[in-house]
């Protein structure tokens, strides 16, 4: 999946020399996190949160604050230089990157020009998505050696049953590099026949693990 399917292109931004109560109002008006600052040429240039605006802003329990912060150019506070991706990134690989950097957005530039934006919500929304667990189904784990043409293998055993699988996961197995968990999400909710299947196979169930077989 690439991050142009997943990205908001709908983009309020600010110039830098717009004020923190400026942004104070978009991020309000608009319930949003986060707003790209802009030049003129519309490239990135800077970017700046709820956060980084509440800290600005003056408490309203201090009556000696000074509502005059609140002019202050949002470019005194953006966070700047802005870790940008691309649209035709893959989703996966950005996860990489809100997970090793903590980010919460990230602005979508192409040809330096902003045309997108992508929030944590968004990756978890897509997490969702590419894990199956957004359609009613059920799921199963399977321990199976590591090697090359195991998933078909057992994806076979599926199909036999003409169960049809909505997604696969493919997890390591603890520290073991000779096995892998695969995760199949299947749209059934009866899935015992193909359990069994897959025991009388020889294939390890990872989950569900507590099924007695009934007795013939």
């Amino acid at each position: 999946m690439l991050v142009e399917e997943i990205m908001k292109t709908n983009i309020i931004t600010l110039s830098p020399s717009a004020t923190i109560a400026e942004a104070w109002n978009l991020l309000q008006e608009n319930h949003i996190r986060h707003i790209p600052i802009t030049n003129e040429e519309y490239q990135v240039v800077g970017i700046v949160s709820d956060r980084d605006v509440r800290d600005a802003t003056p408490s309203i329990f201090n009556k000696e604050s000074n509502q005059k912060e609140l002019e202050n150019k949002i470019q005194s506070i953006m966070s700047e230089p802005v870790v940008t991706v691309h649209p035709l990134d893959f989703v996966e690989e950005v996860a990489r990157i809100f997970y090793d950097e903590e980010f919460a957005c990230l602005p979508v530039v192409r040809n330096d020009k902003l045309v997108g934006i992508i929030t944590e919500k968004d990756m978890l929304h897509t997490l969702i998505q590419l894990t199956g667990t957004n359609v009613q189904s059920s799921q199963i784990e399977v321990k199976v050696p590591h090697k090359p043409g195991i998933l078909p293998e057992v994806a076979a055993v599926f199909g036999a049953r003409k169960t049809n699988i909505s997604s696969v996961l493919v997890y390591p197995y603890n520290d073991d590099p000779n096995y892998k968990i695969l995760v199949f999400r299947v749209q059934t909710m009866n899935p015992m026949p193909v359990i069994q299947d897959l025991r009388k196979a020889g294939y390890e169930l990872m989950w569900p693990n507590n099924i007695v077989e009934p007795k013939l």
